[in-house]
């Protein structure tokens, strides 16, 4: 019972590989994947309550990895509606999208239950590899192939990122004799401020960040986003994510509360990741570029919740990057449905959306302004606990800087509204939805609200499972 969601996710995976041996399986394999999708979220919630060690320690099943579980599979549903049709996946592989997707959804799962180094190394890439493969599924167009150039991309980095993350894990190794993270938690108390425990955390944090997208591991980010399709950049922008932060509070965890050298690491690395994105997102026209930007800045909102190092700060991390994952996908449904045969949207392509398709701006709206921090939406409740429990510990600068970047974005975020909202171009025809997209826009709207009127349950049920 304590692993049946992943039982599901896999069979499920196995479904679909037996649906892509044939031709023309699109629709066979949509929906064998939105079956699959609400199995598996309805297996996450039977076992919530599901406490259990599985595979001679290597696996741990509790309160916190089955709560983000459940998030996965919620994440797994909505990315099976975003897909729709897939129009800018060449027509002969679009059943394997569902595929790939499904394994990279089920490393997800086991990511969050490894405390073992080796199981969780192994789960981390059964996450990452098949999303390496969506990027270039992408359809060619004359004189286009970005595509193969971000693919590449996004694995030379991947691998040069797990090589420095093995690494940083040979020195915890070597200085707690284990691989089973309770155990190096246990040893690493005495040696947690020697300069090799530090580096081999610091190392090791090094891929987890190139997940995150924080600066300096961003460079493949921006790139990544412009060159896949809108579903597999609507994918990587919000699951993986979700992953990093939930195996870096393992790490995170690992460290001294006063460790000083890790907290100042945390602490440069949010601020230049915020400054970074937030000015370069100023300049951008094309609008996946902009959430990629984006995407880094916000690794840097989360960050400053790591910085203060306790139980406070990561469950604020977890709660802002949940309620990520609604904010971005808002956005890239708007995106998906709004271009014309796949092809990128320029924020210019956005006028007159209030007239063309008034869900889909809604849509838009509520998803940018907790992208910006506005309340009531999840955005604003976010940063207000990361920015606490930072004060708490007192690093009163980094929140002053915080804040700043917030009212830096605010401008950028104000522009896409202005080109929905404000601007009407003639000749535009109305955008028909089909019913998975309408209920896709509802399912995020109302996620996005209700996680920001409502943060006091989630923050304690988030808090409660870190214990």
């Amino acid at each position: 019972m304590a692993f049946l969601p992943e039982l599901v996710l896999l069979a499920t995976a196995l479904a679909l590989f037996v649906v892509c041996l044939g031709n023309n399986r699109l629709r066979a394999a949509r929906r064998a994947a939105l079956f699959g999708g609400l199995a598996v979220l309805l297996a996450c919630g039977l076992c919530l309550g599901e406490n259990a060690t599985l595979f001679d320690g290597a696996y741990r099943v509790d309160a916190f990895s089955q709560f983000l579980k459940l998030i996965f599979a919620l994440g797994f549903l909505f990315a099976i509606l975003l897909a729709g049709e897939l129009p800018d996946i060449r027509g002969d592989i679009r059943p394997e999208f569902f595929l790939f997707l499904s394994l990279s959804v089920a490393g997800l799962f086991m990511l969050v239950s490894s405390i073992d180094v080796i199981t969780l190394f192994v789960a981390l890439q059964t996450a990452a590899f098949p999303l390496y493969l969506l990027v270039p599924m992408r359809r060619e167009r004359e004189g286009q192939r970005v595509q193969m150039e971000s693919a590449i991309k996004y694995v030379m980095f991947g691998i040069a990122a797990n090589g420095v993350t093995l690494f940083g894990l040979s020195y915890l190794f070597g200085l707690t004799g284990s691989t089973s993270l309770p155990v190096m938690m246990a040893k690493l108390g005495t040696l947690a401020g020697s300069p090799l425990a530090v580096a081999g955390l610091a190392l090791t944090f090094a891929g987890i960040f190139y997940k995150l997208a924080v600066f300096p591991f961003h460079f493949w980010t921006p790139d990544v986003y412009q060159g896949a399709s809108h579903e597999s950049a609507g994918i990587i922008a919000s699951l993986p994510k979700i992953g990093a932060v939930a195996i870096l509070i393992r790490f995170a965890t690992l460290a001294a509360p006063d460790n000083r050298a890790i907290a100042m690491l945390l602490t440069c690395l949010a601020v230049a990741s915020m400054f970074y994105g937030n000015l370069i997102a100023l300049v951008q026209t094309d609008l996946k570029r902009l959430l990629g930007f984006s995407g880094i800045a916000h690794a840097g909102y989360a960050l400053v919740g790591f910085v203060a190092l306790d139980g406070a700060g990561y469950t604020a991390a977890l709660y802002y990057i949940t309620g990520y994952l609604f904010m971005t996908l808002a956005c890239f449904v708007v995106i998906a449905r709004v271009s014309k045969d796949g092809v990128n949207v320029a924020m210019s392509d956005l006028a007159g959306l209030h007239h063309r398709s008034p869900l889909l701006a809604v849509t838009l709206l509520v998803g940018i302004f907790a992208l910006a921090g506005v309340p009531p939406f999840v955005g604003f409740m976010g940063k207000l606990a990361l920015l606490k429990a930072a004060l708490a510990r007192g690093h009163l600068w980094l929140v002053i800087i915080a804040v700043i970047n917030t009212a830096i974005a605010v401008y950028y975020y104000l522009c896409v509204i202005r080109e929905a909202f404000a601007r009407d171009t003639a000749g535009q025809s109305p955008i028909v939805l089909d019913a998975s997209t309408r209920l896709l826009c509802w399912l995020l709207i109302i996620g996005t609200v209700a996680l920001g009127l409502a943060p006091s349950a989630i923050l304690d049920l988030l808090a409660a499972s870190l214990h």
